[in-house]
Order: C-alpha cells, then structure tokens, then sequence
C-alpha cells in the first residue's frame, strides 16, 4: 500500500507547488505554436471563398450556390464549436487538436479534385469540422500559455487566424488563377505541416493537464445572484448579436466584394484580389491594436466604436472611386476588426473558466453564423443586383450601437472578481 500512495501523494504534492508557476509562466513558444496553427487553419478556410471565382465559372454556379458553399463552411463550424467548445471545459482533449487539422487536411484534399458541386460541399464540411476542433482547444492551450498575459495571448493567437484569413485573396492571385481548383492541392502541405505543429503542442497540452493545471474560476458552482445572472445572460446575447453582424458584413467583403469590383471598375479578377488583401490585412493589423487600445479606451467602448466607427467608411464604399475605395476598405477594416480579440476577452471575463464554450460562442456559433448572412447576401444579388445589396450592406455596423446596452468595463471586472 505505502509503495503505491506514495508516489501519488508525491505527485499531488508537486501538482500543489507547480500550479503558481504553471498559472503565472508565459510559455511564448507555445503561444506562437498555436497561432502559426491558427494562421495554417484560417488560411486554409480563405481558400473557399479564395476559390469562388473558380468554382463559379467551372461549375456554372449561382451567387446563391456560392452562398450555400460559405454557409456549408460556416455552419458546420459554428453549430459542431459551441458542442467541443462546453466538452473541452469539462473533459479536455489535447487529441482535437492533430484530428482538427487532419479533417482540414482530408477536405483539401477533397477539394482539389472534386468534379461536382457535392464533393465540393462535402470538403468544405470536413474543413468547416477540423476548424471547429480546433478554436476551443486552441484558445484554451493560448489562455493555458499566456500566464498572466491573458490579453497578449489572446492578440497573439487571434492575429495569427485573422493574417490567415487575409491571404485569401492573394491566395486567388497566386494558385487559383494561373492553376485553377487543383491549386488546392498545395495546402495538403499546409495541413501535414499543421498536423505535426499540433501534436508537439498537444503533447505539451497533456504534460500541463497532468502537471495539475486547471483553469481559474472553473469551479463557479456556487450560488449566483438571479439578477446578475440575467444580466450576463443579455450581455452574452448582445454581444453575440454584435459579433454576428460583425461577421455578416465581413462575409459580404470577403465573399463578394471581389465581384462587384470586377462588375462595377472592370477589375481583372487577380487585380481585385488586392483590395480584399488590403481589407483583411488592415482588420489582421486592427487585432493587434485592439487589445492595448482597449486598455486605453475600455471594452465597451472599443466594441461600440469599432462597429459605429465603420458606418461613414461602409455607407461611401460603394460610390466612391477606385482609388478611394482601396483607402476605404483599409480604414474600415482596421476599424471593424480592432474588437476582434476584444469580444474574446470580453465573454471570458462573462464565464471565468469557461474558455471553450466561450470560444463556441464567440468565435464559433456567432461568427460562424455570419455564413446565414453569406447565403442571404448571395440571393439578394441574385435578386436585386450587387451594386444594390452592398449600399444595403453600408448600414450593418450601426447595429453594433447595441453595445451601449454591454456592461461597462467596471462592473464586467467586479463579475470576474466574484
């Protein structure tokens, strides 16, 4: 008996000792592992709508056939996130993260030879999947890594997916163009390269798990005043709401701005793919700059500016020159993106603890929803023509004055602290 409870006292003992420093290191090595992983995944998911163009003249697709492609991927993603998300809280699975990448790797594969328009539906599936694997584990191994350096973190591992996402276009230009859909074969590389990055930090991941690592305030099961949590609740619905219109205007650029450059300038589509880089460049540069403006600024405020903020540049966008509509998009986008990791930190300190399901809600299910708005944009251009839909488009970001309704930065660090 003692031969064997000793070795366990002895590694419950060390489990004690080491969790100050297990929870006060910052281990960049790691976050800059996971947000590599994070620009291999995005960058892999802006090769759909990198790819419409392609497909659409290939397969003679609709603009709402296009639509259902982004809401396939987005969907797929956003309604499997929140399940893995609330799981990897309770029950964490450090495997995800190699199977995310490897279910990417098999939708690429896919996605390359596929010769009709289910194949290509099936792939964006099995990629939609592996990304939703991969957003909760990989935000909790960020917060497991960041130490006390909870907002770093979080600018670190959301700018590596946001600089993913912005190579889309440049994706376009480069492969889909000169090579057509078979240019998808070259990201299998990006996925295996994405698959032996995750199982590195997968291994680091079980080693902290069985260090004795757990997450702060997980053990929330004491009682909870009624009115304050109504209160979280609405905010969470709020701020869901913000971040799906958010993710539907971006939708609208990324997916079909592209079009209505080459409809209304003449632009040759490897030219209009510059404009979406610039656009998803500025929002990747606008995330890094997010977090220590809303330190300067508040939360809330910084939320509210960033969606308000874009209204006068989202409204001129579509009467304005070609030269100004380069400036435009960059000054949008910077705006419009800077709450990204904002929101993120925002709906952890709404659920200490919580950092998958908080990933399932904000970077899952109401971003992921943003392909609804995709698939609506699609039959309204069919319907009423592209030039129509973004003028109407120029008006979502005067929803984000709902964050007026979000508590104020105060009263979310006093819910924290509780």
């Amino acid at each position: 008996m003692r031969n064997h409870s000793a070795p366990a006292l002895s590694t419950a003992k060390a489990a004690d000792e080491a969790q100050p420093n297990l929870q006060q290191a910052t281990i960049y090595r790691i976050l800059l592992a996971v947000s590599f992983v994070h620009l291999f995944n995005d960058s892999i998911q802006a090769v759909i709508p990198a790819i419409f163009p392609i497909l659409k003249n290939n397969m003679l697709l609709s603009f709402a056939q296009v639509g259902w492609i982004a809401f396939a991927l987005n969907v797929t993603s956003s309604l499997i996130q929140p399940v893995i998300g609330y799981a990897a809280d309770r029950h964490p699975r450090p495997i995800l993260l190699p199977l995310g990448m490897g279910s990417t790797l098999l939708g690429v594969l896919l996605l390359a030879y596929a010769h009709n328009y289910v194949l290509v539906l099936l792939s964006v599936v099995l990629i939609g999947f592996g990304s939703a694997a991969f957003h909760p584990e990989g935000m909790r191994v960020a917060h497991m890594a960041a130490g006390l350096k909870k907002g770093l973190s979080q600018s670190i591992f959301q700018v590596g997916g946001n600089a993913g996402q912005s190579l889309g276009p440049l994706l376009t230009k480069w492969i889909f163009i000169p090579f057509g859909q078979i240019g998808a074969l070259g990201f299998t590389a990006i996925a295996a390269a994405g698959v032996a990055v995750q199982v590195y930090v997968a291994r680091w991941y079980r080693e902290m798990l069985n260090a004795g690592y757990t997450f702060r305030k997980k053990a929330a099961s004491r009682a909870i005043d009624p009115a304050r949590s109504k209160s979280i609740f609405r905010a969470t619905v709020i701020l869901v709401l913000l971040v799906f219109v958010r993710s539907w205007y971006g939708q609208a650029i990324g997916s079909y701005y592209t079009f209505y450059l080459m409809d209304k300038y003449g632009l040759a589509l490897n030219s209009a793919q510059n404009y979406i880089f610039m656009y998803l460049a500025a929002g990747a540069v606008g995330t890094l700059f997010g977090g220590p403006l809303a330190d300067r600024f508040g939360r809330r405020n910084l939320i509210l500016l960033s969606m308000v903020g874009t209204v006068p540049f989202a409204l001129a966008l579509p009467f304005v020159s070609q030269f100004w509509a380069g400036v435009l998009l960059l000054i949008g986008g910077f705006i419009l993106l800077s709450s990204f990791s904002v929101t993120v930190i925002y709906a952890q300190m709404l659920y200490p603890g919580n950092i998958g399901t908080v990933s399932g809600l904000v970077t899952g299910l109401a971003f992921g929803l943003g392909g609804i708005g995709s698939l609506l944009i699609g039959h309204m251009i069919d319907e009423i023509g592209i030039t129509r839909v973004f003028i109407a488009c120029g008006f979502l970001p005067l929803l984000g004055l709902l964050a007026l309704l979000l508590p104020g930065d105060s009263q979310l660090e006093e819910w924290a602290e509780a």
